[in-house]
């Protein structure tokens, strides 16, 4: 039984479709990603699955509970990271877990009980007693992941969790969400980081204007969406090469600043034709999932 399902999601907001006829599913124990460029719908859908607000049309289960109508029940066995931390800057890090655990109900002695294990997960025990002031934007955003914890969720939602972290603070939090999947937990991940979305994600939703655009594994997006190999072109003259050689040796090109991006299947006639070239700089690799975002997407800047 899914531990998510949404069928033909609607929201506007006056004459604006912010969600439009969106379907959803997440399976036990898996990672789904949520993907889209800024305004796609993702946040709003996320707020309508846990019921923050209704939709305009269709219907929602989460954990066999219908939302908005028991999406208090619902939250119960939810634990949601927000894009921002809103930790109590007053309290120190086991106060903020231990406030947090009230919300739910939970008795102060079961929530200390369960206290040395959260802070452990989020590599914070040395930290327990200290103010939420004194830490670092890294520690921060763990404590956030910690926090989601405190209920002992069915269903974890992270909107972009990693959103400002770096490459340390990255590494820390995916291998905690995979611990979390190997128990058995499920999550549903918004990011705009691809890579991040490749490792951790078992099945993706990418949307757009508030639909879905396309689903699927990242290996199977990356397969059957995109050429196997990329050739990025960089230089003043990227631009020159491509008017000459880039429709006979790509099977598709873009121009983006002053990279050419040479999409092929059979990458060697290009390679040649760069050879000795030593006003252009290039990069040979395989494709991967935010070439798959783009070519769906767009390279415009979304505000």
């Amino acid at each position: 039984m899914s531990v998510v399902k949404a069928a033909d999601l609607h929201k506007s907001y006056g004459e604006q479709k912010v969600v439009d006829g969106l379907d959803l599913q997440l399976e036990p124990g898996t990672c789904h990603g949520l993907l889209g460029p800024n305004g796609a719908g993702k946040t709003t859908t996320l707020k309508m699955l846990l019921g923050l607000i209704e939709p305009d049309g269709g219907n929602i289960h989460v954990l066999d509970l219908p939302v908005p109508s028991l999406a208090r029940q619902a939250r119960l066995r939810i634990g949601v990271v927000p894009q921002m931390d809103n930790l109590d800057p007053d309290f120190t890090v086991t106060e903020n877990l231990l406030a947090y655990g009230r919300f739910f109900g939970l008795k102060d002695a079961a929530i200390h009980e369960r206290i040395p294990s959260l802070l452990e997960f989020a590599g914070l025990t040395s930290r327990a007693n200290v103010n939420i002031q004194t830490l670092s934007g890294g520690m921060k955003r763990r404590l956030t992941l910690a926090r989601a914890l405190v209920n002992d969720p069915d269903v974890i939602f992270l909107d972009e969790p990693t959103t400002g972290l770096d490459p340390q603070a990255r590494q820390v939090i995916w291998r905690g969400l995979r611990k979390l999947l190997s128990q058995g937990k499920t999550i549903l991940l918004t990011t705009h980081f691809m890579d991040e979305a490749e490792r951790l994600c078992d099945m993706l939703t990418v949307i757009d204007h508030g639909k879905m655009i396309a689903s699927g594994s990242p290996r199977e997006l990356i397969a059957t969406l995109i050429e196997p190999d990329v050739l990025e072109i960089y230089g003043e003259e990227s631009a020159g090469w491509g008017q000459e050689h880039a429709a006979k040796l790509c099977d598709r090109f873009e121009q983006a600043g002053e990279t050419l991006f040479c999409y092929t299947r059979q990458p060697a006639p290009a390679l040649e034709a760069l050879m000795g070239n030593t006003s252009l700089r290039y990069l040979h690799r395989p494709a991967n999932l935010e070439d798959v975002f783009l070519k769906l997407t767009g390279r415009e800047l979304r505000d």
